[in-house]
């Protein structure tokens, strides 16, 4: 259960990351409140997650899922470069949060 919620936290740091883009600088109301929430829910997730997993899993997982999330949706949503070397570095972030997984208890 605490590996989901790790997993949720990511994916919730992804939202507020591509919402910061949305809130023009915290000046749109509704994309501000909604990155908010997931600001403070992705925190809280991960807060919850670090009560078992260790402090540096679960920071390197948490931040892991939401760079690569993060740089995906900014190519398919803002046509970000998806150079060949720009997904190497990707796939290396993912290999390595796999390999955090495959390596801790819990």
């Amino acid at each position: 259960m605490t590996w989901l919620i790790l997993i949720l936290a990511g994916v919730l740091e992804i939202g507020w990351a591509i919402g910061l883009r949305y809130t023009e600088g915290f000046t749109r109301l509704w994309p501000t409140v909604g990155t908010l929430v997931a600001m403070t829910l992705s925190l809280g997730m991960l807060g919850v997650a670090m009560k078992t997993l260790p402090i540096g899993t679960a920071y390197a997982v948490w931040v892991g899922i939401g760079a690569v999330g993060t740089a995906l949706f900014g190519i398919v949503l803002f046509g970000e470069s998806a150079n060949a070397g720009r997904l190497l570095s990707l796939a290396l972030i993912i290999a390595g949060v796999i390999g955090l997984k495959l390596a801790t208890p819990a």
